[in-house]
């Protein structure tokens, strides 16, 4: 792109969060170009919503900003700003109808990201947006300009603004690779180490467990775990035992309190309740029950309907005594003790801890050390579970690092 053309603002990533902050940006007559590294715009957001594009949560409103944990005080301000309500409205304004599953999380009417999508960016177009695919960030020159890679070459611009909306390092392959990271730490920008969030967590799994129930999903278990605070809780849901370890949407519940006990003791035991619907008691009574010739695996299945991967776990965590002591096959039924060794790696991961220190940023997202600088989404320093406070929390970012923007340009 020639000089002559360069932009008021640019926005660096096209994923929701740098999106947002052009639309907030074009809705007040600032020119903006948005950059993206990839072929096309929305990588990310596009294969997160393959399985049913979870926007936001319609949970009271403050159990919602609970779940940004210890970064609920500084992301307040940004919730409020964009709450799920106003997520939902903007979502229709763009023509996309949606929905609230049972589970309370919010869906568009077509379950899937590419409708919003092209809607979406049929409207910045029409806003005057201009949006560069192919467009690899570099960094700045020695003159302070933004480097840019695209197929023709490397260009340098020099617009009165820029919004940084780089993501994590979770699913480099479309783009969020995190080599930002040293590019900004150069300039005195503090950065806390990128962890892997929403992931999966290595477990020393014996070879025939590895070999036969790989990939089987545990339904109908409850999880307990007490963490680095002394805090214990307990949750039911489903998770899945995978070759490396465990995994699913209720390990990564507890993924960042796992992570935070690894990363003090080296590991993390958590506890299985592998018939939650059943006492303690009743367990133990039909564990009791006379079983004749029958083999153990058939007892547990026609007593307590533990059989295939429940029942696999029982005999991949206990010895042979405890298997054939009622009481402590009970306790453990409802108690098996799982320890984690380490999280699944970054580029597994479904989203990224660490990232921009908030202590770098002003109120308005701005890098103090870098004026004229607004980070936004997943590259700062936050996380949150999976159900929706994901993509709510990018949405909200980037608007607010856009009106920054714009106060700032004032």
């Amino acid at each position: 792109m020639p000089e002559h053309t360069a932009p008021q603002v640019a926005v660096i990533g096209g994923g929701p969060s740098g999106l947002m902050a052009a639309e907030a940006l074009s809705l007040v007559g600032v020119q903006v170009d948005v950059y993206d590294a990839m072929p096309s715009l929305g990588r990310k957001f596009l294969l997160a919503g393959i399985g049913g594009l979870n926007i936001t949560h319609s949970e009271d409103y403050t159990a919602f900003c609970a779940r940004y944990g210890d970064r609920r005080p500084q992301l307040q301000a940004m919730l409020d700003r964009f709450p799920p309500e106003a997520l939902q409205a903007w979502v229709h304004g763009l023509g996309i109808e949606t929905f609230v599953g049972s589970s309370g999380r919010v869906f568009p009417m077509q379950m899937k990201a590419a409708p919003l999508l092209r809607a979406w960016l049929h409207r910045l177009r029409s806003a005057g947006v201009r949006l560069h695919a192919r467009h690899r960030w570099l960094g700045w020159d020695a003159d302070g300009a933004l480097r840019l890679a695209n197929p023709e070459g490397e260009i340098s611009l020099k617009p009165q603004a820029t919004v940084l909306a780089l993501g994590g390092a979770s699913w480099p392959q479309l783009g969020s690779n995190g080599a930002w990271v040293p590019w900004l730490q150069a300039r005195g920008v503090e950065i806390a180490p990128l962890q892997s969030a929403n992931c999966g967590f290595e477990v020393a799994w014996s070879r025939h467990l590895r070999d036969k129930f790989a990939g089987e999903p545990l339904k109908s278990v409850a999880l307990t775990f007490t963490d680095t605070q002394g805090r214990t809780e307990r949750r039911q849901g489903e998770m899945v035992v995978s070759a490396r370890g465990v995994e699913g949407s209720l390990i990564y519940a507890f993924s960042q309190r796992l992570r935070d006990c690894l990363n003090a003791h080296g590991s993390a035991t958590f506890s299985l309740d592998l018939a939650p619907g059943r006492s303690a008691e009743r367990v133990l009574a039909e564990l009791g029950r006379p079983r004749g010739p029958r083999s153990l695996s058939s007892h547990l299945q026609s007593r307590l309907g533990l059989a295939g991967v429940k029942a696999a776990l029982l005999h991949e965590i206990l010895d042979k005594q405890q298997l054939a002591d009622p009481a402590a096959l009970a306790a453990a039924i409802k108690a098996l003790p799982l320890t984690v060794r380490a999280p699944f790696p970054l580029a597994d991961a479904i989203s990224t801890a660490g990232g921009v220190s908030f202590d770098s940023l002003d109120s308005n997202l701005m890098l103090t050390a870098l004026p004229g600088v607004f980070v936004a989404g997943e590259m700062i320093d936050w996380e949150a579970p999976t159900g929706g406070y994901l993509l709510t929390a990018c949405f909200a970012t980037g608007l607010h690092a856009g009106l920054g923007v714009r106060d700032w340009l004032k």
